[in-house]
């Protein structure tokens, strides 16, 4: 790597780091009901408990979903090579939704744990990628063909969630009905470091590959002559995505646009490469994602929009944008 390139790397990511950094430092100060700073001082109740317990742990949640999900795009878009590949377009949100609400409504008690939602929403993403890559590989299906299967996927999911929620009890379908719509909301801590301890390492892996994937981006024979196992890296790349989005999902539910908007507007901003545009696309998704959580939860205090309405207010529109613009 050049120094002209290193100096650069090392600008945009200072600025990333510092924008999510400046988020999860003011925004749980934000929100409808204001907290006395004399009290924060003197850690007294209830305004304490309240910035200890609520809105710093959702703060954190918004800043790894949002890290999650725009990283997830960013990667999928490398490996298919369209802007339009997310987690979302390619099924496997609504996929890891269609586990995740399986579970809530065949679990037989009324409240379940984090794990059994992972599991259930990781296994549906992992089926979709499946699929996926068997199509690309053993097919030679084209990225639009793919893009194609996952708007199926999505209908299939989609109905079959529709199904599972008329055939739930009363308070089965609340819970599916609260889930769907996306939400970040306060989590205890240990699960919040859960979700970081099986996060972390995959983004570290993922800043890791950025190198492979500029020279992926031009396609599979260009990549075999420089040594790339391309079906590997994909197959990689693919599970990557699949544990971060089904890991998210498990938590918040499904939340759209985030892996479209994002590394779309940072790719105008930083350029394609993808050392500078994957770090700047994990710290900036989950500084976006934050400060929509803060929107969300400020506008129409005391009631609460899920960030999940937020996002796809904002990224309805953009995608329609790039659809005409492509």
């Amino acid at each position: 790597m050049g120094g002209e390139l290193r100096n650069r790397v090392g600008q945009v990511l200072l600025v990333s780091i510092a924008a999510a950094a400046a988020t999860v430092a003011v925004c749980p100060f934000i929100g409808g009901a204001g907290l006395d700073p004399a009290k924060l001082l003197r850690q007294e109740a209830p305004d304490w408990n309240i910035f200890l317990h609520l809105r710093v742990p959702r703060t954190l949640l918004a800043l790894l979903t949002g890290a999650a999900l725009s990283g997830a795009g960013a990667l999928f878009q490398s490996l298919l090579r369209d802007a339009l590949a997310t987690p979302s377009s390619l099924g496997v949100s609504s996929a890891a939704a269609l586990g995740a609400v399986a579970a809530i409504a065949f679990w037989p008690g009324d409240e379940m744990g984090f794990p059994v939602v992972w599991v259930a929403a990781l296994a549906g993403a992992a089926a979709v990628i499946a699929l996926v890559t068997a199509l690309g590989h053993l097919r030679q299906f084209s990225s639009f063909t793919l893009l194609l299967t996952g708007i199926a996927v999505n209908g299939i999911c989609t109905s079959l969630i529709l199904l599972l929620h008329s055939l739930a009890g009363i308070t089965k379908s609340f819970q599916i009905t609260h889930w769907l719509m996306g939400g970040v909301d306060a989590i205890e801590f240990p699960v919040l470091g859960i979700l970081a301890l099986i996060l972390a390492p995959v983004f570290w892996w993922m800043l890791r590959l950025s190198r492979v994937l500029n020279v992926i981006s031009y396609g599979e024979t260009w990549a075999a002559g420089r040594g790339v196992d391309f079906k590997r890296v994909t197959w990689q790349g693919f599970a990557a995505g699949a544990v971060i989005v089904g890991t998210t999902t498990a938590v918040t539910g499904p939340i759209a646009f985030v892996g479209l908007l994002v590394p779309h507007l940072l790719r105008r901003i930083v350029g394609p490469d993808y050392r500078v545009l994957m770090p700047a696309s994990l710290f900036g998704g989950g500084a976006f994602l934050v400060i929509c959580d803060t929107i969300s939860r400020s506008v129409f205090a005391p009631m609460e929009i899920p960030v999940g309405v937020t996002t796809a207010l904002l990224g309805g529109p953009f995608f329609v944008w790039l659809l005409w613009s492509r």
